[in-house]
């Protein structure tokens, strides 16, 4: 368990790279593979832009939902911004679905309407209407079904994949923070949704009550037994990307070092908090816990090719 000046550490990184990182910038757009389709909520009352790479053939196909991070743009993805995976994914008979939106909601179902993110209700969003669009559009099976995310839905993939165990046969997180109760990740968690405006309260209630512990990952693990689990993080230490972040390099920039250390530091030690759990049953894991590694997309889209590879593409054929 963690120490006391451990817990204060966690609780102190996650909440400073809550107040600074939205200064990051993402690169600019390529031009994404699949189209951008309009997918209606009933749950939350309105249309959701989802970007589909359609598996193609014409027999029933595998679906893997693609989630994005923190501060999920309502009009594209970080995955279409910075990597290239929907290109990837191109010819691999699997349906990709990534939705647009959903900045600091955790992709949950919250207790209450936020009157700064509004209704949230992404669980049933995933789970129910859109696998319900991907059937009749592109032909999903609705049987071959995984889901994956990065940071903030590296935490909400595991959780939703926990939490519809039958649904779901494979789930990868990359940096996220699958111990929410835990002292320390729990007020970093609140810090986030704080960041983007939200009330924490309004998303599982007040802690350590409400749906908080009905919504961990790692409280939760138990429901992954014969799965196909991936999980992955770095250590925070350098980046063999960006010299920038390397506190002994002529081109340091603490600002960068703030944004993209201190979350991968803590993503680390809830990764390797979840693995040790997991380690524990019989789950189908995968894990890669590199020696270097920050906090961005560099690493996700190696780490998503990694996954495609050892996890999901097993679990889909």
């Amino acid at each position: 368990m963690l120490t006391r000046a451990r817990k204060r550490m966690v609780a102190g990184m996650v909440a400073l790279v809550a107040a600074t990182s939205a200064t990051l910038v993402a690169a600019p757009s390529a031009q994404a593979a699949g189209t951008t389709e309009y997918v209606y909520s009933a749950s939350m009352g309105r249309n959701i832009p989802v970007r589909i790479v359609d598996g193609g053939g014409s027999g029933p196909k595998p679906t893997l939902y693609l989630l994005d991070g923190l501060r999920a743009p309502n009009n594209t993805s970080g995955w279409l911004q910075n990597t290239r995976v929907d290109d990837f994914m191109v010819g691999k008979g699997t349906n990709v679905a990534i939705p647009f939106g959903g900045g600091g909601s955790f992709y949950a179902d919250w207790e209450r309407v936020d009157p700064k993110l509004g209704k949230n209700r992404w669980e049933t969003f995933l789970t129910r209407e859109l696998p319900r669009y991907m059937k009749a559009r592109h032909n999903s099976d609705n049987r071959r079904n995984g889901i994956a995310g990065l940071s903030m839905s590296g935490t909400a993939a595991l959780n939703l994949a926990s939490r519809h165990p039958n649904f779901y046969k494979a789930v990868a997180s990359y940096s996220g923070y699958p111990t929410v109760t835990f002292p320390g990740f729990n007020q970093g968690i609140q810090a986030s949704v704080i960041e983007m405006g939200g009330n924490p309260i309004n998303m599982w209630g007040i802690y350590p009550a409400g749906q908080w512990a009905a919504n961990d990952p790692f409280l939760l693990a138990g429901n992954l037994v014969g799965k196909r689990v991936y999980v992955s993080s770095g250590t925070g230490v350098g980046s063999k990307y960006d010299a920038s972040v390397n506190p002994a390099s002529a081109s340091f920039n603490p600002v960068r070092f703030s944004q993209m250390v201190p979350l991968e530091v803590a993503a680390s030690t809830s990764s390797q908090l979840y693995i040790a759990r997991l380690r524990t049953l019989p789950v189908q894991l995968t894990t890669h816990i590199s020696r270097d590694g920050v906090h961005w997309w560099d690493y996700w889209q190696e780490r998503f090719k990694e996954s495609w590879r050892t996890t999901f593409a097993p679990a889909f054929f």
